[in-house]
């Protein structure tokens, strides 16, 4: 022989080959002996051919399962591992169609969890009852089942929709067996062949193989969505606890450095990547974002809970001391975890404390400002140390001549201009309150009657309005007459009607003493407003300017009577009436200051 049975095992030569060559090697043998011995050898070369066969099929098989155990310490994904093992046990038991199913114990189902092979999409999503067809009996029975033609095989409970879709798939031969967890059955690995069949045992425990494995691959699949989830509970809380630490350094901080209302909303609306607006208990905004929502009853369910409360453009908490409610926080913005609800709640408790900080600062200011006020306007003498004292803790300055505005508030609106006066004395560095039912303010300035509009505007500001009667600069010693000046022009304005104006003493000239109640130093003082001046000129030059304004005003205006009276040249009045205007403006000559001058050297004769 040319080759041996042994040249063609090492060849992997088909099976006619073998037949062929004990065929040629018989024909050319010596005797019967030789070709006994031949076909022994041909017996024993078959035998080691399936040998060699099933050993190479069994090393094919082993290593799928080797493959697939490998890919289940790399992959997570059980999807991806389930349909790997169906495909390659289709692989390997070359057939038709595999698929796999999960068990709902809730529904009593089995249903197609992946499928490698399938024609139809309805067969995708195939759902058997427990114990019906072969599918649904290996999934309640936990033991392996196969069959040659399913669907003539009687064994089976048959029902119409499984048989059609199982017809439509052209599916005979099915083989089955159980995917097992800890005792309990979870599903079935399944394979099925388009033509008549029968399975060896080798495929039953191939397929019982791939299926021990997808059942490791799901319990896998289980433990790693519970360490998943672990990690991302652990990293939502890590992530929680750091933003209310990052919460509270900012909040604390904003406390420690007097932050207000303002602060508050900037700072939650970082945090909370929102809109933030700060309301007082009526509603009205305070702080923050001007244009959104306020929602009533939102509000009111947090103060009655103490939570905040979910709105459709975000939330509000209300900020309550104790079951006061002092303000109210708005956010809007995205939805808010629970860790990100108490930021939200932390930053109204912050406010709380802020509104109820403002509110002690104020009443101790007021409290401060209402001694230095009364020691200031009182007529009797005072601690002058003490005054001072007050004064640095109020942050006024009282070392300047002072300017004294006194407001009557229109339509009972007290305390709004009080607010509004307070504000204006700390921006000027002076001090505001109530004293004897009117608003008062004193400031260093040199001018009042900028001082009173500035408190006008301020009250107006406000939404109300205030009459002011101003007065000053004057020294701190003499405040409390000032004040009485001031007094006396607010009064004469609400005497006159001219409510919601702001004058000074020179502002209502001879009203002031007509409908004041005055005496003989306000009658001097107003000599000395008027004619001061031109009286000073005379006193130093020995001029007789006011002799000569008396009797221009005496004779109408008329410089040539004007001489005759004085002995004098008219161009003579004329310079002398030139520098009256030099001393006390162009405006002497208006009607309204003529008055005023006449009555002025009325009162000057009638007191020399």
């Amino acid at each position: 022989m040319s080759r041996s049975f042994l040249d063609l095992l090492y060849d992997e030569a088909a099976r006619s080959h073998f037949d062929e060559l004990l065929a040629s090697a018989t024909a050319g043998a010596a005797g019967d002996e030789e070709r006994e011995r031949l076909r022994s050898d041909y017996d024993v070369a078959l035998r080691l051919r399936d040998l060699i066969s099933r050993q190479r099929s069994r090393e094919a098989e082993l290593s799928a399962l080797y493959e697939t155990a490998s890919d289940l310490t790399a992959i997570r994904d059980v999807d991806a591992i389930l349909a790997a093992i169906v495909r390659r046990a289709r692989q390997l038991l070359n057939a038709d169609m595999t698929y796999l199913s999960l068990n709902d114990e809730l529904d009593g189902a089995s249903y197609m969890k992946v499928t490698d092979g399938a024609l139809t999409p309805e067969f995708r999503r195939l759902r058997l009852p427990l114990g019906t067809g072969l599918l649904g009996l290996v999934a309640q029975t936990g033991a392996p089942y196969f069959t040659e033609d399913y669907q003539a095989d009687e064994r089976f409970v048959h029902r119409t929709y499984i048989d059609e879709a199982v017809d439509g798939e052209r599916i005979r031969a099915i083989l089955g067996v159980p995917l097992v967890l800890d005792g309990r059955v979870i599903g079935a690995l399944l394979a099925v062949h388009r033509t008549v069949r029968k399975f060896p045992a080798s495929e039953v425990s191939l397929l019982t193989s791939f299926a021990a494995h997808a059942s490791v691959a799901l319990e896998n699949a289980r433990l790693f969505a519970e360490l998943d989830a672990a990690n991302r509970n652990l990293t939502e809380h890590t992530r929680a606890v750091e933003a209310a630490a990052t919460a509270h350094d900012r909040l604390t901080d904003l406390l420690l450095h007097g932050g207000g209302t303002a602060e508050i909303a900037l700072v939650l609306g970082d945090l909370l990547d929102g809109r933030v607006a700060v309301l007082d208990p009526s509603g009205e905004r305070v702080a923050g974002d001007p244009d959104l929502a306020t929602w009533p009853d939102a509000i009111a369910e947090s103060v009655a809970s103490g939570h905040c409360v979910p709105t459709p453009q975000g939330y509000v908490a209300a900020a309550l001391a104790g079951s006061e409610h002092v303000s109210t926080v708005v956010l809007e913005g995205p939805p808010l975890r629970s860790a990100e609800q108490r930021t939200l709640e932390r930053g109204a408790l912050v406010t709380a404390l802020v509104v109820l900080l403002a509110r002690s600062v104020a009443e101790a200011e007021e409290r401060i400002g209402g001694e230095l006020l009364r020691d200031l306007l009182s007529p009797t003498p005072y601690d002058a140390a003490l005054v001072r004292e007050r004064a640095r803790r109020h942050g006024a300055q009282l070392d300047a001549p002072l300017v004294v505005a006194v407001a009557g508030p229109a339509d009972g609106a007290r305390q709004a201009t009080a607010r509004a006066a307070s504000r204006l004395a700390e921006g000027l560095h002076g001090v505001a309150g109530e004293h004897d039912g009117a608003v008062v303010l004193v400031v260093p300035h040199t001018d009042a009657r900028h001082v009173g509009h500035q408190l006008a505007a301020a009250v107006e500001r406000a939404g109300a309005s205030a009459t002011v009667g101003v007065a000053g600069p004057a020294p701190t010693p003499q405040v409390s007459a000032t004040y009485a000046e001031a007094l006396g022009c607010l009064e004469t304005l609400l005497t006159l009607g001219r409510v919601g104006e702001v004058t000074d003493p020179a502002g209502l000239g001879v009203a002031r003493l007509l409908l004041g109640g005055n005496g003989p130093a306000q009658l001097a003082e107003f000599v000395e407003r008027e004619l001061g001046p031109v009286s000073a000129y005379d006193e130093q030059r020995g001029t007789s300017l006011v002799d000569t304004l008396d009797a221009w005003f005496a004779s109408g205006g008329s410089l040539k009577d004007t001489a005759a009276t004085l002995h004098v040249h008219p161009n003579t009045v004329t310079q002398r009436l030139d520098r009256v205007t030099g001393l006390l403006g162009e405006a002497w000559r208006a009607p309204e200051r003529a008055l005023d001058l006449q009555l002025a050297l009325r009162v000057a004769r009638l007191q020399a």
